[in-house]
């Protein structure tokens, strides 16, 4: 068994899992992933980039489709994967869709060196890419009132009791390479997680909060966003937490193929279709909630077999 991190040490993560469950979780193949759906858990496989993303942006339309002002609904969405924010807006105007009733979750936000979530004009900021990829393309006479849209911020109280005020009809995410959702990243070895990683059991108490974030989050950010700029990646975040992914109807995870690798990808889908819950791999929590959908871009999973470049 491997103990201690092999990429940071002052971490639980991934590497510390049995090598047993990482080497299961490489051999496994295309066909092996697809079969690994079952009751509860669903595996769904696109063919391009263009039905992946389309699908993703329905994924909002008919969540807004089912709100009513009697009974509002909404989606919460991730930054990352990002190409379907501009779709949803496109099918917005085009269906004419009225977002009067309508709630938004938005996941995560940077929390900046004064202690405070980022703001509207800050450059990596999650509000201000759904703003300016989606929310800012709708017509205005369709838009969704700003009393509707949640944020999630360093005093979050306000933001949790939204949860209870709508219906979440689907969360969707990507898949982080510390194997999060959201920022729900392992956690530090320090204090009573020292010498154990928090059970299944404790981490699915935790609710939205302030985290730091793993090192291995923060090179991937700096990758995807930043040109690998890493000194500009806040190390802390406010991230939506299981206790409110718990109160989503479903949890559609996106694997377009760059968030996560093709082995991070196999082994949370081994883990969750074998109900294997280990907070060193957060998204492996997901196996006891009663509703994830996983979702391939085909080409992307790749392969995990020895290639040198």
């Amino acid at each position: 068994m491997i103990t201690k991190s092999m990429v940071a040490p002052e971490w639980w993560d991934f590497t510390t899992l049995d090598k047993d469950i990482l080497d299961k979780a490489a051999r496994l193949t295309e066909k092996d992933v697809a079969r690994l759906g079952r009751k509860g858990f669903e595996v769904r496989f696109y063919d391009t980039v263009q039905e992946l993303y389309c699908a993703e942006a329905l994924e909002y339309i008919s969540a807004w489709r089912q709100s009513t002002a009697s009974s509002p609904a909404g989606i919460c969405g991730p930054i990352g994967p990002t190409e379907q924010l501009p779709i949803v807006a496109q099918m917005v105007n085009a269906m004419d869709l009225n977002l009067k009733n309508c709630h938004f979750w938005g996941m995560d936000e940077w929390v900046l060196g004064n202690g405070r979530e980022a703001g509207i004009d800050f450059p990596l900021g999650f509000a201000k890419a759904d703003m300016d990829l989606c929310f800012n393309k709708i017509r205005k006479e369709l838009r969704m009132p700003a009393e509707n849209m949640h944020f999630p911020s360093v005093n979050s109280m306000k933001y949790c009791k939204s949860w209870d005020n709508a219906r979440c009809v689907v969360m969707q995410g990507g898949q982080g390479e510390t194997k999060h959702w959201a920022f729900n990243d392992p956690v530090k070895r320090e204090g009573k997680y020292k010498n154990r990683p928090p059970t299944p059991e404790e981490y699915r108490r935790l609710g939205t909060r302030v985290v730091d974030l793993h090192p291995i989050t923060l090179i991937q950010n700096a990758r995807t966003s930043g040109g690998g700029v890493v000194q500009n990646v806040p190390t802390r975040a406010v991230t939506v937490g299981p206790i409110e992914t718990w109160k989503a109807e479903c949890v559609s995870i996106w694997h377009p193929g760059h968030h996560d690798n093709p082995f991070g990808m196999r082994l949370s889908t081994f883990m969750i279709s074998n109900k294997i819950s280990d907070s060193r791999v957060p998204m492996s929590l997901l196996a006891d909630h009663p509703n994830v959908r996983y979702n391939f871009l085909r080409g992307a999973l790749g392969t995990c077999t020895i290639e040198m470049h």
